[in-house]
C-alpha cells in the first residue's frame, strides 16, 4: 500500500467516537456492561444447548452456532474500541485491519445465512413434524451450517482482498471505530467503482435472497398455523417463531440501513450508530430475546440452577 509521497501504509488510526473525554469514559462502562452481558448470554446459550438433553434438537443446534457467530464478530470489534476508548494511540497495523474486516466479515455474514436456514427449519418443523427428523437429520443440519460458514469466508475474502489491493494516499485515519469497508474505501485514491460494485452485488444479494427465504418460510409457515385446529397449537407455534422473526427485523432493519444507503459525511456518523447496534448491541440481545420468550430454554436454566444449588 503506498501513499502519494512513497511511503508505506503500515497502520491505521481509528477515529472512534468525536465525544470528550468524560463521554469517552461513560461510553467504556456502558459497552463494557454490554460486551459483558454478550460474553455470558451467548456462552451460557451454548453450555445450556450442550448440557440439557432436551435442547438436543435442530433449532438449538442453530441457536448454538448463532450463539458462536455472534460471540465471535463482537468480539472481532468491542475489544478494540474498548482499548481505544482509554488510550490516546488508536492505531491498528495493516494486517490487523485487513484481519479485522476479513473475520467481520465471516461471521456477520455467515448470521444472515444462519437465520435463514433457522426459518425454514421452523417451517418443516411446524408444516410438516412427521418427516421433520427425517429432513432435518444430523447431517443435513451439519451440512447447513458449514454452507453458511463458506459462504461466510468466501465472501470476506473478495471483500478483505480487493479492499486491501487499494492505493491509500489521502489519509489513513479511518472516520470509525474498527476496519469496516466502506470507510476504508473512503481512504483510497485509487478507482474504487470495482469495490463498490462488489460491495453492493454481495451484501445486496445476502440480504435479499436470505429475507426471500426467511419471507416465503413464514408464508407457508402462518398458512400452516391457519390450518390448525387446536388453539393450543397455534399458540406455542406463534411462540416458537416469535423469538426468530423479532431477532430477524433487528438484523436486518440495521443491516440494510448500514449497507444499502447512499454514502455522505452523514451517512459515515450514521453507519457508526447502526453499527454498534448491529455488531455490539444485537449479539447481547440475541440471547435474551431466545431465553426469554422460550419455554424450554427457561426450563432448562430452572433445571439447571437446581442442580447447581
Amino acid at each position: 500500500m503506498l501513499q502519494g509521497n512513497g511511503t508505506t501504509v503500515t497502520e491505521f488510526i481509528l477515529l472512534g467516537f468525536a465525544v470528550g473525554p468524560e463521554v469517552q469514559y461513560f461510553l467504556f462502562l456502558v459497552f463494557l456492561l454490554i460486551y459483558r452481558t454478550s460474553l455470558v448470554g451467548n456462552v451460557g446459550m451454548i453450555l445450556l444447548s450442550k448440557c440439557d438433553a432436551r435442547l438436543h434438537t435442530p433449532m438449538y443446534f442453530f441457536l448454538q452456532n448463532l450463539a458462536f457467530v455472534d460471540l465471535c464478530y463482537t468480539s472481532t470489534i468491542t475489544p478494540k474500541m474498548l482499548v481505544n476508548f482509554l488510550v490516546s494511540d488508536k492505531s491498528i497495523s495493516f494486517s490487523g485491519c485487513v484481519t479485522q474486516l476479513y473475520v467481520y466479515g465471516i461471521f456477520a455474514t455467515t448470521e444472515s445465512y444462519l437465520l435463514a436456514i433457522m426459518a425454514v427449519d421452523r417451517y418443516v418443523a411446524i408444516s410438516n413434524p412427521l418427516h421433520y427428523p427425517t429432513v432435518m437429520s444430523q447431517r443435513a443440519c451439519i451440512q447447513l451450517v458449514t454452507s453458511c460458514y463458506v459462504v461466510g469466508s468466501l465472501t470476506a475474502a473478495i471483500h478483505a482482498g480487493f479492499t486491501f489491493t487499494l492505493s491509500f494516499c489521502n489519509s489513513n485515519t479511518i472516520n470509525h471505530f474498527f476496519c469496516d469497508a466502506p470507510p476504508i474505501l473512503a481512504l483510497s485514491c485509487s478507482n474504487i467503482d470495482l469495490n463498490v460494485m462488489l460491495l453492493i452485488i454481495f451484501v445486496g444479494f445476502n440480504i435479499i435472497s436470505t429475507l426471500l427465504v426467511v419471507f416465503f418460510s413464514y408464508v407457508y409457515i402462518l398458512a400452516a398455523i391457519l390450518r390448525m385446529s387446536s388453539a393450543a397449537g397455534r399458540h406455542k407455534a406463534f411462540s416458537t417463531c416469535g423469538s426468530h422473526l423479532t431477532a430477524v427485523a433487528i438484523f436486518y432493519g440495521t443491516l440494510s440501513y448500514m449497507y444499502l444507503q447512499p454514502s455522505s459525511s452523514e451517512s459515515q456518523e450514521n453507519d457508526k450508530v447502526a453499527s454498534v447496534f448491529y455488531g455490539i448491541i444485537i449479539p447481547m440481545l440475541n440471547p435474551l430475546i431466545y431465553s426469554l420468550r422460550n419455554k424450554e430454554v427457561k426450563e432448562a436454566v430452572k433445571v439447571l440452577v437446581k442442580r447447581s444449588s
